[in-house]
């Protein structure tokens, strides 16, 4: 009656028995926003509740979040030991008779543009949080923290097509335009559109023309093709690959007889978790998923970080300085030894 798909993208919509009353930290987007009624709340609760933290753990030091890309020739001076040897003026040196190097004046001003996916999948979640609520969470925060130092972000803003283009600018008054956008974009998208994410990236290079960070939030079930395009991205901008997921996106528990639903199509499955081999299936599925996802994002280069909607988001936030760092030190040629876990 149903077709296979080659993702294991089905969402637990029900039990077949009668189920216990919700409680009240469900987590359906209504829910969430009949607690937090507008972006100002979003943003006041995300304030206080995690940048107050990451301040106190990074003690204001921001730099290895953020950097420019953009550097000017500053002065040449006279070679003194440590210096990198790459960095020698050759001219000035056989000009002088002396070793002279570089010195660079470094642009820290940061435009940077988010891709979010805010297709039917991500509305998922089987715990307090769904995959569309750390998202508006994660890129509400990393917003703020770059337009407290004057950087400009932007949005491309996806469901089964891009709706909406947001310019970047700077300000808190703008980083609330992009919560609320991302809060109401997509609520109910027209179901039977499989989620093409490459159209999205696609678009963003049509876009983006300045050097910029680009981070892509996006639980990344979608139809294949999208790799060459987040490459192509890669090539031109410093590219930030964020991966929502459910833990029971990986793994099914026993709950006997359910109903499951395709979250972008809408076909409905009737299936029995009890079977110790079907959910065995489900689990080698996800597996290769899983596997082919990280074979794309390797052969794409760029960088990731993954965020499943029961993480602490100062961790998740701690993770990404760390990457952030990392990838500064091999922009630096320095030598490195830390990864992000």
């Amino acid at each position: 009656m149903f077709r296979s798909r080659p993702k294991p993208d089905l969402k637990l919509i029900a039990p077949a028995q009668p189920a216990p009353p919700q409680s009240a930290h469900a987590s359906s987007p209504e829910r969430a926003h009949a607690v937090e009624p507008d972006a100002e709340a979003v943003l006041r609760r995300l304030e206080w509740t995690v940048l107050r933290r990451l301040d106190g753990v990074l003690q204001g030091n921001y730099l290895t979040l953020f950097r420019g890309f953009g550097i000017d020739l500053a002065d040449v001076r006279e070679y003194r030991f440590g210096d990198d040897a790459r960095t020698i003026d050759w001219n000035a040196t056989a000009r002088l008779q002396v070793p002279h190097v570089r010195e660079f004046h470094e642009d820290r001003e940061v435009s940077a543009w988010f891709l979010v996916d805010l297709s039917r999948s991500v509305d998922f979640g089987a715990g307090a949080t769904t995959k569309r609520a750390m998202a508006v969470d994660f890129v509400a925060l990393i917003a703020r923290l770059l337009t407290r130092f004057g950087n400009r972000v932007g949005a491309l803003l996806y469901t089964d097509r891009v709706e909406l283009v947001l310019p970047a600018r700077a300000g808190r008054t703008h980083v609330l335009h992009l919560i609320d956008r991302l809060r109401v974009t997509g609520q109910q998208p027209q179901r039977g559109q499989a989620t093409r994410l490459s159209d999205l990236l696609e678009r963003a290079l049509q876009v983006i023309k300045r050097r910029s960070l680009v981070i892509v939030v996006s639980d990344f079930i979608s139809d294949p093709g999208w790799a060459r395009a987040l490459s192509m991205l890669g090539q031109r901008h410093d590219v930030l690959a964020v991966r929502l997921y459910d833990a029971l996106e990986m793994a099914l528990p026993d709950l006997g007889l359910v109903i499951m639903e395709d979250a972008e199509t809408g076909q409905q499955l009737f299936v029995d978790t009890h079977d110790t081999g079907f959910r065995e299936r489900f689990a080698q599925l996800a597996a290769s998923r899983e596997k082919a996802l990280r074979e794309a994002l390797a052969i794409a280069g760029a960088d990731c970080i993954e965020l499943a909607t029961d993480d602490d988001l100062v961790q998740t936030l701690l993770r990404f300085a760390r990457l952030r760092k990392r990838r500064a030190q091999l922009s630096s040629g320095g030598v490195h030894t830390e990864t992000a876990q």
